[in-house]
């Protein structure tokens, strides 16, 4: 078998070469091994691509019993010349099926053009749900049009939107990464909780599901946000800290673990694995680690400093955050609501690489609905989901 060909596409040849083959009566596996395709590859060709023919004499309502099965087309058949066959006839040809496959290709890659009604509608559609807060993947999905979100990105350039650019918050480019500050956990804390040791435990535990965590800054020395991200499923939620001190952040540990607690939930079954950075507020890694028993039941470990690459799930989710809260923007008059309804849109941001499902349908499922209501998610409607600032005029 030639394996050079495996995971590439069809040529006419190969076509040919099916051709033949089912003329002669070989079956997918021969085929395959002679074309060097998987023979799953072969069998979904000629079903996609064979051709049925009928006249006059055909009984359109009965179905030739060679059909049911492999290779599921008349090629091999020795009666499929003869004009006496009562049935329908299915059969493969290479020319035909080259010429689908070029039509296929070039409309996957062009995209099926809409009429100008249909236009009209999805731009009216799109324009309304971006100038709400949305943006463009959830309102597809939202809204179930049938358009790709590269697409509409390609419209609002060419100027067919009564949107532009700018009102596509993320669409303008990041400002450069401000250097990283020198760690600040002592090092004697990370002996065993390196990232180093982080790789080695979950190559030793590969079905575990970890946490990252980070600090989202306010004004400079106001209040912060600690953020969580169960990286599986892309769910975050935040803690409100009055200052970035270990004694906060401990603080308010714990009192997230009483609050489990009074939901029949322990910390150490959500959060088995914490993956964080050196910011000094991390370093009482006992608050984080024991639970209200003073007994372990959370691994923590710290990534390597100036490194916020190896967290990337919790640094690339607070482009949401700051989708709607602008970098600088004071949380001293803000409470924890404030900060669970910011982050209860975010989770309903409808994902691509979830098929359209939102973070809050994924950890709802994957975990409890009695989680997310312990750790102040709510639902969001996919249409009343907002990412822009404008969610910030319901704190009042």
């Amino acid at each position: 078998m030639n394996y050079e060909k495996r995971n590439k596409h069809m040529t006419l040849d190969d076509r040919i070469e099916i051709q033949e083959c089912l003329n002669k009566g070989m079956t997918f596996k021969a085929i395959a091994q002679r074309i060097g395709k998987d023979q799953t590859t072969v069998s979904k060709e000629v079903k996609l691509h064979g051709k049925t023919y009928t006249n006059s004499f055909t009984k359109t309502d009965e179905c030739c019993p060679k059909l049911l099965k492999a290779p599921f087309v008349c090629n091999g058949c020795p009666k499929r010349n003869h004009s006496n066959c009562p049935y329908v006839r299915r059969v493969y040809q290479a020319k035909s099926a080259q010429q689908e496959y070029e039509t296929v290709l070039v409309e996957s890659r062009e995209g099926i053009p809409l009429t100008k009604e249909e236009f009209y509608k999805t731009e009216e559609i799109i324009s309304s749900a971006v100038k709400a807060g949305q943006n463009i993947y959830h309102a597809i999905q939202a809204n179930n049009l049938s358009v790709s979100k590269t697409t509409v990105y390609r419209h609002i350039e060419c100027g067919y939107y009564t949107i532009s650019k700018i009102d596509l918050p993320r669409a303008v480019k990041f400002k450069s990464r401000k250097e990283q500050k020198g760690e600040y956990v002592p090092k004697g804390v990370k002996i065993g909780r390196s990232f180093e040791d982080f790789m080695l435990y979950l190559e030793e535990n590969p079905s575990t599901n970890y946490v990252e965590m980070d600090t989202v800054i306010g004004r400079i020395g106001g209040k912060v946000i600690m953020t969580f991200q169960f990286v599986n499923v892309d769910f975050m939620f935040g803690l409100l800290l009055d200052n970035k001190t270990a004694a906060e952040a401990a603080r308010r540990i714990r009192e997230l673990k009483e609050r489990l607690r009074t939901f029949g939930l322990d910390f150490g079954d959500a959060f088995p694995v914490l993956l964080t950075d050196n910011g000094g507020e991390f370093s009482d890694v006992f608050s984080f680690e024991n639970g209200l028993d003073e007994q372990p039941e959370t691994k923590m470990f710290f990534c390597d400093p100036n490194a916020p690459y190896q967290k990337p799930h919790v640094e690339n989710n607070h482009t949401l955050f700051r989708g709607i809260v602008e970098t600088g923007t004071s949380f001293d008059d803000w409470t924890q609501d404030n900060v669970n309804l910011i982050f209860s849109h975010i989770n309903a941001v409808k994902r691509k690489q979830f098929n359209g499902k939102s973070s809050y349908d994924m950890f709802s499922f994957t975990y409890s609905k009695e989680l997310s209501d312990a750790l102040g998610i709510s639902f969001v409607a996919p249409k009343e989901v907002i990412q822009t600032s404008k969610l910030l005029k319901l704190f009042s």
